[in-house]
């Protein structure tokens, strides 16, 4: 069970000043959020692209750089690349380098993004969204497997058996699929045998277990072994000593964030009894102490089977010394806590399904 950290570098109005992080300060405290995850034993750091004022993060390979020779095992993924309005060679190059300079740590979850901006800016339209997304796919996963590429597809030229370098240090660099729960996206990742990342933000998380086992069900029909695929959640949450200073300082700026997506998007309100709901054990908030997060990632491990947990932290603009907490709290309390229940519940799976290993103990 791997644990980690995603951040979309928000730079939003502080709740109580209105005053605005510039992007640069926002960019330098991610880093420093990254080589703190790598030292408290994370697992995985995430970073988003987006194209818009209120996120600071458009290149996610360039800041995940700048922590990758400052960190020695933390593994160093986007979350997402928005490869619909990219360019699978430029992407692939990125991160290829990356990978060179974290030594092996690269990773990149490819996803169509959930905000729009970046079509208009480079120029694609928005009709073509899907077709898009899987004409991309297909060039990313090509460049990844061959050195030398020959390629034809309707929205980037050709391709006449070029290489694509640098290579990286892994191979092959993993490519993970990012989906907010569509069954396609899901079906899709099965059957090109690419690990899977749920973006678990709301509603219940165990009705994404149906999508687990639909994922499943398509790589173990295009013949892939399942036990080697992985699947993650991305889903908001924060930690604190105490499970209601928690609750307090993560609900301002989670309610500043989505209600100015609500008027975006035509939502209703976001108020403290959708947040609250949303923070008991079937709910989608992981916010609390270390032992109420660490049970609900368990329950979401043993009900949904989700073996890469990744916290969204923060939603909005929080301050840095609590976002740095929180990760420390991540790391030396619940990470170990979730990774000995799991370890612990596997075993006892595994004896009481096989009996012959009774005979071990």
């Amino acid at each position: 069970m791997e644990i980690g950290v995603s951040t979309f570098v928000e730079a939003t109005p502080d709740v109580e000043t209105g005053e605005v992080i510039s992007h640069a300060q926002r960019i330098r405290e991610v880093v420093e959020e990254i080589v703190l995850a790598d030292q408290v034993g994370l697992d995985v750091f995430g970073v988003g692209e987006h194209h818009r004022e209120d996120f600071a993060a458009s290149s996610p390979a360039v800041v995940l750089a700048a922590a990758a020779s400052r960190t020695k095992r933390i593994r160093l993924t986007s979350a997402v690349t928005v490869l619909s309005s990219a360019d699978p060679v430029r992407v692939f190059q990125d991160f290829a380098t990356l990978d060179a300079i974290s030594n092996g740590r690269a990773e990149i979850m490819a996803g169509r993004g959930s905000f729009i901006e970046s079509f208009p800016l480079f120029g694609y339209d928005l009709r073509d969204y899907d077709e898009l997304f899987n004409e991309k796919l297909e060039l990313l996963l090509k460049i990844r497997d061959s050195e030398k590429v020959t390629w034809r597809g309707g929205h980037r030229p050709a391709i006449e058996n070029l290489g694509v370098y640098p290579r990286p240090v892994q191979n092959p660099l993993p490519v993970w699929i990012g989906s907010g729960g569509n069954s396609e996206s899901v079906i899709r990742a099965g059957l090109l045998g690419l690990p899977l990342v749920l973006a678990i933000i709301g509603g219940r998380p165990l009705q994404f277990e149906p999508l687990v086992q639909l994922y499943k069900k398509a790589a173990a029909q295009a013949g892939h072994d399942i036990s080697k695929l992985s699947v993650a959640s991305h889903s908001h949450g924060f930690i604190a000593e105490d499970t209601e200073v928690a609750a307090d300082k993560f609900f301002p700026s989670t309610q500043q964030v989505m209600n100015k997506l609500g008027r975006e998007r035509g939502w209703g309100p976001y108020d403290r009894t959708s947040f609250d709901a949303a923070r008991s054990l079937e709910g989608a908030l992981y916010v609390g102490d270390s032992n109420t997060v660490a049970k609900k990632i368990i329950h979401l491990r043993k009900n949904v089977g989700i073996t890469r947990f990744m916290l969204h932290v923060p939603v909005g603009s929080m301050p840095h010394d609590d976002v740095m907490k929180a990760i420390e709290l991540l790391g030396k309390e619940v990470a170990p806590k979730v990774r000995e229940e799991t370890f612990r519940w596997e075993v006892e799976s595994l004896v009481f399904s096989n009996p012959c290993y009774l005979d071990d103990y």
